[in-house]
């Protein structure tokens, strides 16, 4: 699949529904609609490799600008978004760097960095078209990461359209990269696992609510000469009452091999099943993941040694993916909503998930995924808790303590570790 400039407004034909004319009708203009948002975030990042490689350990300020304008009046809409970003180290260096939250800089970290981004949009329409170097899709299988003081972005082309009600589409043909930890918006995209480049990324998919209950997703992805990636998902919500229901989660990913194969032949099936319970201010949900091939199942990096969020499956964690050749893993996640008992903004989450039988024996000699061990297994727990105030001067100021504890016990591909993340963001609507 190659998606030129061209062939992006072709991919969808815009029927014209009532409720999408009503929707263009209430724009008022370019500057009338146009938005301006600061997010102030602060990030503490304490990684623990309990002696087995350098310890990491990084605290920095960023501050991220946000303009997007509104659309000309008119059949066709023109407009502009534009992002500024800034990271200021707090702490970072004496050995400790590399965490990805501060931009690098020999063996420490830069003392402050910036970079900024734009696109130019057209609308006509439902249907918007971007291009710039500022672009941040967030989907199955392309998904930059926003998990560090600021977000990684892509160049290129990017279509969504929303013409029939309840069916959201998009399309990109992109061309460079931005990472979380970088200031140049001209890097390749990367297999993450793998760490081989590639310097275009495709994709096409969509979502589809069928009904209040029922949303159907399908995506397809080429990394040019690494590998061409399908996925489907089928969410189910059954509401049993006015405080209980069930939701079922069903995840997919097919991975082969793709011109060049720089990271190899690659031949993956990988799945997850996630079912939920929710009781008033509780949930619960247990989760399978099961990788079918003899390679692990790969996604988006944007940087060498750097992961991103294009991986959906049930039991991709704060430390590990439970993503090696052949593995299977279980999960037990609780969440509960303080709202119910009168303290809302307040939540907390806990989940345990355990990996057996990661197989690296049929990886080929030499191959960039030759570093798993046979019968491979693992578990992880993570716990976080987050509070956002709901009024006054400091309204929807967020804290956030997350905590992860990962143990192996027999295997080489990762280690045991501790990290602690403390973040505190502040968003502003300046206007």
């Amino acid at each position: 699949m190659l998606i030129t400039a061209r062939s992006l407004m072709a991919l969808v034909t815009v029927t014209t529904a009532p409720w999408a004319v009503a929707q263009a009708s209430q724009e008022q203009g370019f500057i009338e609609d146009s938005h301006l948002k600061v997010l102030a975030r602060n990030l503490y990042w304490d990684h623990n490799t309990k002696g087995s490689d350098g310890d990491q350990r990084e605290w920095g300020q960023g501050l991220r600008l946000d303009y997007t304008s509104g659309f000309t009046q008119g059949t066709v809409g023109l407009g502009l978004d534009v992002s500024g970003y800034s990271a200021f180290k707090l702490d970072g260096g004496r050995g400790r760097a590399g965490a990805g939250v501060l931009v690098p800089d020999g063996d420490g970290a830069k003392d402050a960095a910036g970079s900024g981004g734009g696109a130019v949009k057209l609308r006509v329409s439902a249907t918007e078209l971007r291009y710039g170097n500022n672009l941040r899709p967030d989907n199955p299988v392309f998904a930059p990461a926003d998990t560090r003081l600021l977000p990684a972005t892509a160049t290129g082309f990017w279509l969504t359209s929303a013409e029939l009600q309840g069916l959201d589409l998009e399309a990109a043909h992109l061309t460079a990269a931005k990472d979380f930890n970088s200031t140049n918006s001209d890097d390749d995209f990367y297999a993450a696992y793998a760490g081989v480049p590639s310097d275009t990324v495709d994709f096409l998919g969509g979502s589809y609510a069928v009904n209040d209950r029922l949303n159907l997703s399908l995506y397809t992805s080429r990394y040019k000469d690494i590998w061409r990636q399908t996925y489907v998902n089928s969410l189910y919500a059954l509401p049993l009452s006015d405080t209980q229901s069930l939701s079922f989660d069903f995840n997919l990913y097919r991975t082969d091999d793709e011109g060049r194969a720089r990271a190899g032949t690659i031949d993956v099936t990988a799945w997850s099943m996630a079912v939920a319970y929710t009781q008033g201010a509780h949930t619960f949900k247990l989760t399978h993941q099961r990788i079918d091939g003899d390679q692990p199942f790969d996604y988006l990096g944007m940087g060498p040694g750097t992961y991103h969020d294009s991986i959906y499956l049930a039991n991709s964690s704060q430390l590990v993916d439970f993503n090696g050749p052949n593995e299977r893993s279980w999960g037990a996640f609780y969440d509960l909503d303080m709202a119910f008992y009168g303290v809302p903004g307040l939540t907390f989450e806990a989940r345990y998930i355990r990996g057996t039988g990661v197989d690296g024996s049929k990886v080929s000699a030499g191959s960039v995924y030759d570093y798993y061990a046979d019968s491979e297994d693992h578990w992880e727990r993570d716990l976080t808790v987050r509070y956002v105030v709901q009024s006054g001067p400091a309204k929807d100021l967020s804290l956030k303590l997350r905590q992860a504890t990962h143990r192996i016990g027999n295997g080489k591909s990762s280690g045991s570790a501790d990290q602690i993340r403390m973040i505190v963001e502040y968003p502003i609507d300046v206007f």
